[in-house]
């Protein structure tokens, strides 16, 4: 089974395995399951005493942020950034919280970047209680994503700054990708903040003054996050529609050269296409001037044809 556990007693961290973290008393243990197999779920029922109804919700294969009051602790489902590449649709990573006076349970499917920042403050000693631990991990969560958000931003104010017909394909494409990615994270972000507003309210002595007070800051920010994401997604929907202006507008143009081609080579054609018949009696065929006269024909008709578009103004539509 895969996961670790840290004892602190007198504001010292000792890291153990898991089967070890609860064999011996101390003031805050943590235990961090990184998988979700049966053998996860048994230890959860057997040897931390969890009942099933945390226990499924701590190894449930789809979550959501949220956050439960159950007995005398909380169910928190927070998501954050992993280190493993993630799909589009569904671009972070789940960490599932139980906490109780005196011990945390945090089990993950796949590696959480901001579990191994609270795991180096565990063992600065920063966190002694199930409090300091979730502020933590919220805190932690959304920093580590702040700017990875504030990336997609920037990306956008280059595409708009490298606006232009000719760069359509490359630009959709990281427009595109962009607002998919905006819109993966607002899906998390925005019942996140609920579940830390709910959480900084939850009544229970194992959350101090000064947790509260963090859990409302990671969840104003993650509030701001999602605002910003939202802005993001309808910034990235008008560019893709500029895009698609931008590249009607290049087909029209196009479109408009290849008629004026056309229409001024049509009457030509068809005078070309008289004359080159091979039957007898065409009129002036065998007149010496005649080829002449016809090149002279079709340079008037030519120019004739091009006058009529620029007195209609064709060229500068």
């Amino acid at each position: 089974m895969s996961g670790f556990g840290y004892r602190i007693t007198g504001g010292t961290a000792t890291r153990v395995e898991v089967k070890e973290a609860l064999s011996c008393t101390a003031d805050f243990v943590w235990v961090h399951l990184n998988t979700n197999e049966e053998q996860a779920q048994e230890w959860l029922r057997n040897a931390a005493k969890l009942s099933d109804y945390v226990v499924d919700a701590l190894t449930a294969t789809e979550t959501r942020p949220r956050c439960e009051a159950f007995e005398n602790g909380a169910l928190l489902n927070l998501r954050g950034r992993s280190s493993e590449e993630m799909s589009s649709g569904d671009p972070l990573a789940s960490v599932r919280i139980w906490a109780i006076k005196g011990r945390v349970y945090s089990v993950t499917r796949r590696p959480l970047i901001g579990i191994a920042e609270v795991e180096t403050q565990v063992e600065q000693g920063g966190i002694v209680d199930p409090g300091d631990f979730i502020a933590a991990v919220s805190t932690a969560i959304t920093s580590d994503l702040d700017p990875h958000v504030a990336d997609l931003g920037d990306e956008l104010d280059d595409c708009e700054e490298r606006l232009d017909a000719n760069r359509v394909f490359d630009l959709r494409r990281t427009v595109t990708k962009v607002r998919v990615t905006a819109i993966g994270y607002r899906r998390f972000l925005a019942p996140q903040r609920a579940a830390l507003e709910k959480l900084a309210t939850l009544p229970g002595e194992w959350l101090a003054e000064d947790d509260r007070r963090h859990l409302a800051a990671a969840a104003d920010r993650a509030a701001r996050m999602a605002e910003e994401l939202e802005s993001i997604r309808e910034r990235a929907s008008l560019m893709h529609e500029a895009l698609t202006d931008l590249r009607s507008e290049q087909i029209d143009s196009r479109s408009l050269v290849i008629s004026i081609v056309a229409m001024v080579f049509l009457p030509l054609t068809f005078i070309t296409g008289l004359y080159g018949m091979n039957v007898a009696h065409l009129p002036y065929a065998q007149e010496p001037w005649a080829f002449d006269a016809i090149l002279g024909l079709c340079g008037a008709i030519t120019i004739g044809v091009i006058g009529y578009f620029v007195q209609q103004h064709w060229f500068q539509k």
